[in-house]
């Protein structure tokens, strides 16, 4: 009878299974603090405007495989409706949207977005193994958008917070943010994750959002 040979796992599996450990570690520690502050935001928004609580969007995952992401809503009901009447606004380069002090933003929305907390809701995103607490950013465009090199980003999970989220918080195009996300990808490590992690802590209480 044959006797299976265990492979010795790469040096990329091993990170990928510390990396998910922490992850999940990391969740569990925080849940603590993270409920309470997940129900007051709840209760904000529900007070705030009319509409449900969490916004779900498809983004694009780790090998372009979509999947529902989830934040707090932080714009009025009807925005998508209100999205082409306000195109000619756009500061950002397409496929990228973004509005200098959106008329669609909520009051709590523009807290939630100044802080970043409007991205707690992710955390259920890294509990199913659809994102990681770092990594790049999901797009909310589809592949159609992407050119060949800008798949790089795809090929490790996406994350709430990143290289760029830190560094270069505000670069101006999606080209600028996708080099620092290979740059990240080039060079990730759990002690780079953790670094990333720490660096976003800071900018959350900076509240250097948006």
């Amino acid at each position: 009878m044959a006797v299976a040979v265990r492979q010795p796992m790469t040096r990329y599996a091993r990170y990928t299974t510390a990396k998910r450990a922490l992850d999940i570690t990391l969740i569990v520690l925080a849940v603590p603090i993270v409920v309470p502050v997940l129900l007051l935001i709840a209760l904000a928004v529900r007070m705030d405007s009319p509409g449900p609580i969490l916004f779900t969007q498809r983004r694009v995952g780790q090998n372009g495989v979509t999947f529902n992401m989830y934040k707090f809503r932080t714009m009025v009901q009807n925005a998508s409706e209100l999205k082409a009447s306000l195109a000619h606004l756009n500061v950002l380069p397409p496929p990228d949207f973004k509005i200098i002090n959106d008329p669609r933003i909520t009051r709590i929305g523009r807290f939630l977005r100044k802080s970043s907390l409007d991205e707690l809701p992710q955390l259920i995103n890294v509990l199913r193994g659809e994102m990681s607490l770092v990594g790049p950013r999901p797009t909310d465009f589809g592949l159609n958008d992407y050119l060949l090199w800008h798949t790089e980003r795809l090929e490790v999970p996406p994350g709430i917070t990143g290289l760029w989220q830190v560094r270069g918080r505000h670069s101006t195009s999606f080209d600028e943010r996708l080099r620092l996300d290979i740059a990240y990808i080039d060079r990730m490590s759990l002690w780079c994750d953790l670094q990333i992690l720490l660096l976003t802590v800071g900018a959350v209480v900076r509240g250097t959002g948006e």
